[in-house]
């Protein structure tokens, strides 16, 4: 090859490579995410791979998506921005702008969202969803604005149950039991009234108190139960699901009045989206969980209906304690 050929070669290598350059550059151009006009944290207090943080980054997904890039949601997890009740409060002044917070949590701020959490007023899971997507649970994220916030959504956080050292078949069987209960007035009464002894435990220290002998039972969802092994030190899970406690989906009122009717429009359809996912994903969870405990050896007890509602009618002092002046709205709920 003589040297006029070498020379046009090179030429026409530089000239591919320049024209490689090139369009290398208008792809990535055309792919470049526009600047975002909105930025805004979500808290959540849960792990990277729970349901309500998948949840969380669904809808974040689902914003970024259809307001074009223009609101951009970045999700913290872990507790990264402080506790539920540190996130509540932040969010008054607008420092956090979502937020997916325990309905218990929020409770101490609007009291009479408690009347959503009395133990043993929804049936069933289809009850509560029934309650919580209808006119009733429209009225209750109405209610978050008492408080400087506006509400989305109701996630799932499963139903609560008794799991124990001992057999629970009857209300009896609870008669002077220790149970180990967050730490939460509600709940503590909810013990009591049923012939037992609530103990305050922080929820990191259950499965020690257990192998002490500091109680004899304690009260949490599928998910808690198997995820922490309490099923190796508590082999008696009864089944009574005597509280469901949704979460609920917050945007700091600062914030969404900031917004236009049309992103919040956008952002009130993507959290409902997001609730519907999350419930699919926690239903999968429990049932997973469940599994993994039946296969560790454990005893399931499932009450008779007649028996819960024994449970149910030993909690009218505790109604009566929490909900004065809402017990027509409790039983609107309780027949919903």
């Amino acid at each position: 090859m003589n040297i006029r050929w070498k020379s046009i070669i090179a030429i026409a290598s530089v000239f591919a490579l320049i024209l490689a350059i090139v369009i290398a550059f208008e792809i990535n151009e055309k792919k470049k995410e526009p600047d975002p006009e909105y930025v805004f944290f979500y808290a959540e207090n849960q792990s990277e791979n729970y349901p309500t943080t998948l949840g969380a980054n669904y809808f974040a997904d689902l914003v970024y998506e259809r307001t074009g890039g223009r609101i951009k949601i970045l999700v913290k997890y872990d507790a990264q921005l402080g506790s539920e009740s540190e996130v509540i409060k932040q969010m008054r002044y607008g420092g956090i702008a979502f937020a997916r917070v325990s309905l218990s949590q929020l409770a101490e701020y609007i009291p009479d969202m408690n009347v959503l959490q009395m133990p043993y007023i929804y049936s069933s899971s289809e009850h509560m969803w029934r309650v919580l997507d209808g006119e009733i649970g429209d009225e209750f994220l109405e209610m978050a604005g008492d408080y400087g916030l506006t509400g989305l959504s109701w996630y799932d956080a499963g139903a609560r149950n008794f799991y124990s050292t001992k057999p629970i078949y009857k209300v009896e069987d609870l008669q002077g039991m220790t149970i180990r209960v967050q730490e939460s007035e509600v709940m503590a009464d909810m013990v009591a009234a049923l012939g037992a002894h609530p103990a305050k435990i922080v929820y990191s220290e259950v499965y020690s108190a257990f192998e002490q002998g500091l109680v004899d039972g304690a009260e949490n969802n599928w998910p808690s139960y198997e995820s922490m092994k309490h099923y190796k030190v508590a082999t008696y899970y009864t089944v009574d699901e005597h509280t469901r406690v949704p979460e609920i989906q917050i945007c700091s009122s600062v914030v969404w009045d900031m917004l236009s009717a049309t992103d919040r429009a956008t952002i009130m359809e993507c959290a409902k989206e997001s609730a519907l996912y999350e419930r699919r994903l926690w239903a999968e969870r429990e049932k997973s969980s469940r599994l993994t405990a039946e296969q560790n050896g454990i005893t399931v007890i499932e009450l008779s209906s007649e028996e819960k509602q024994r449970f149910r009618d030993a909690m009218s002092g505790v109604y009566n304690k929490y909900c004065k002046g809402q017990m027509d709205i409790l039983g609107k709920i309780m027949n919903y």
